[in-house]
């Protein structure tokens, strides 16, 4: 099934656009996206196409921070209903709990992770940005864009108690790395296994001014009613958990199990259940991960064998010959070639 975003995900693209001086229509009719829904925030839109749009748009325009300017004209209503619920829930960890798990509502293909520990800076935690597709085309604006969105509501919701400690980035930068500090204010760390901002725990913490319970709670309440929760399957949680485990010590299956409060074997009766297993997850986890830093990275292979928990680049290298045929030498200068 095709994942869709609410049309709002868009706003502001149309006037970014005019002012970098391209039309956008031409580029809206090449990935058959109505210039109508731009203008309707409940319309919905393939998230391969609008993603698609963004990496077009940035090459068209000359304008390789082209996530980052769109972020710059949106505000919180590109989350649509959920931004009523986010602005009024008790604290900034709060509302964006209740948006993690409600993000649905505005593209099932969109992940938002909160951690209490940041797995990069000491004493901070960390909020990750996804995006969930088969067959994942390059996604760099996209990523940019989440995570530029993330960070200004997150800072309009703490206030003066934001507090930005570092942002990562899974690839390499599309612009200047000072583009991107300049725009986040903070130390900025590419090719990392993770787009995330980590803040302080007092962000996480702030409580929100003006929050208004009664508000919340209407919302919430229509929100419950109009918009069915899908239920996750147990291969979703685990490879979700195999994601954020890649390359660590904790990738096992008793390890996983326990991520997920299950005794292995009941893990293991799920995913036969869904006509799965816990190798073929880890597999087309590990392959999809090993595509993704050859194509978005110019990383070197001894370190990409590190981050993907080879015991040593030979061993990877055998297994980029199963999964795709060549080495990954080779893998690498074709997907260059290709862009």
């Amino acid at each position: 099934m095709t994942a869709m975003v609410r049309s709002s995900a868009l706003q502001g693209y149309a006037t970014l656009m005019h002012s970098l001086g391209v039309e956008p229509m031409p580029l809206l009719r090449r990935y058959r996206i109505p210039a109508g829904s731009l203008t309707d925030d409940d319309a919905l839109l393939s998230l391969r196409s609008c993603i698609h749009l963004l990496e077009a748009s940035a090459q068209e325009t000359g304008c390789a921070d082209f996530g980052l300017r769109l972020a710059q004209v949106q505000d919180i209503r590109v989350l649509g209903p959920l931004s009523i619920a986010l602005q009024n829930a008790p604290t900034v960890r709060e509302a964006w709990d209740y948006t993690a798990r409600n993000l649905f509502i505005h593209s099932p293909g969109l992940v938002l992770s909160v951690h209490e520990k940041s797995s990069l800076i000491e004493g901070a935690s960390e909020m990750t940005a996804e995006v969930r597709l088969d067959r994942m085309p390059s996604h760099k604006q996209t990523i940019d864009l989440c995570l530029a969105d993330l960070h200004n509501i997150t800072r309009l919701l703490a206030a003066e108690q934001y507090e930005l400690r570092a942002v990562t980035l899974p690839h390499k930068p599309v612009a200047p790395l000072a583009v991107y500090q300049r725009f986040f204010g903070a130390p900025v760390f590419m090719e990392q296994p993770f787009a995330a901002l980590h803040v302080s725990q007092g962000t996480l913490s702030a409580d929100l001014r003006g929050a208004n319970h009664a508000l919340r709670k209407i919302t919430e309440d229509y929100l419950a009613r109009h918009f069915r929760v899908p239920g996750e399957s147990v291969s979703s949680r685990v490879r979700l958990a195999l994601q954020h485990t890649l390359g660590t010590p904790q990738g096992s299956k008793n390890d996983v199990a326990a991520l997920l409060a299950l005794h292995p074997r009941t893990l293991q009766r799920h995913l036969a259940a869904e006509g799965n297993t816990f190798e073929m997850i880890r597999e087309e986890t590990l392959k999809e991960a090993a595509l993704h830093y050859l194509r978005e990275t110019e990383m070197p292979l001894g370190q990409l064998a590190d981050i993907l928990g080879f015991s040593e680049q030979s061993a990877m290298t055998r297994s980029y010959r199963r999964w795709f045929g060549k080495s990954p030498s080779a893998l690498r200068r074709e997907l260059q070639a290709e862009k």
